[in-house]
Parts: C-alpha cells; sequence; structure tokens
C-alpha cells in the first residue's frame, strides 16, 4: 500500500503560483511569461482551484482571472478568507473587468492586488514580487 502525501512537496526551489484561468490563450501568454521564474499550476475556474489547494497543494500566490466560470474569483476569495486553513494565502486578480466597483469589492474582500488586462508583463512581474514580500514569501 502506497501512502499519499498531505503536502504537495517539490525539490524546485522556484516559488509555486497557482493561476486560475479558464481562457486557453491567457494561460498561454501567462505560462509563456511566468514559467522562467515560477513553478506554475493553471486550473480553469474556482471551485477546481479550491479542489486542487484542498488536495494539499499550496501555492505561495493565487493568481485569478475574476470572470471563471463554476465560482468566478470573488467567490474564491471569500471562499479562502474563511477557511482557517487558506486565508493567509496572497490573491491576486487579473482581469479584463475595468469596474472601480469589482476592484473594491475584490480588494474589500481580501485580495492583495487587482490587475487589468492587458496587461504590461514587466509590471505584472513586479505586482507579483511586490504582492510575494508583502506576504513574507521568499523569492526564488
Amino acid at each position: 500500500m502506497q501512502l499519499v502525501p498531505i503536502m504537495t512537496q517539490t525539490n524546485n526551489p522556484k516559488t509555486r503560483l497557482l493561476l486560475v484561468e479558464d481562457d486557453e490563450f491567457m494561460q498561454a501568454i501567462l505560462e509563456e511569461i511566468l514559467t522562467a521564474n515560477y513553478q506554475i499550476d493553471i486550473r480553469p475556474d474556482g471551485l477546481s482551484a479550491l479542489t486542487f489547494l484542498q488536495s494539499g497543494n499550496i501555492p505561495d500566490l493565487i493568481i485569478s482571472d475574476l470572470n471563471t466560470p463554476n465560482m468566478n474569483g470573488l467567490e474564491l476569495i471569500e471562499q479562502l478568507k474563511v477557511s482557517d486553513f487558506f486565508h493567509s494565502l496572497p490573491i491576486m486578480i487579473l482581469s479584463g473587468e475595468e469596474s472601480s466597483d469589482k476592484r473594491i469589492k475584490c480588494m474589500d474582500a481580501g485580495a492583495d492586488d487587482f490587475v487589468i488586462k492587458p496587461f504590461n508583463p514587466a509590471e505584472l512581474e513586479a505586482r507579483i514580487k511586490m504582492v510575494l514580500r508583502r506576504a513574507g514569501k521568499k523569492l526564488s
């Protein structure tokens, strides 16, 4: 009988990012931009991201699109922030939604940053580093 570890361990020293994005084109762009400096896991919606987390896969940062099926970015933030285990995970919203009201709702719910698409890749990377520093995460 093989035992399954509760927490996923990796020998990869890269900082782990969980991308929650349903658009395959945007998944490819983000992976291309970030894979050199980060270990990337991608889930298409908040519900599958939550399942991934509950399976013991704990990233250093979650970057979520606001408008995903099954559970959107705001709902994911709300679920994580009420959890005793996941409430301290840093979350960044990456969205084409330019509504100030949506940004405020996400930040009030617990998002650590909100980046509007289209984005400058260098600015996205700078914001990722800023959120990780604020969260006390070691940058690789």
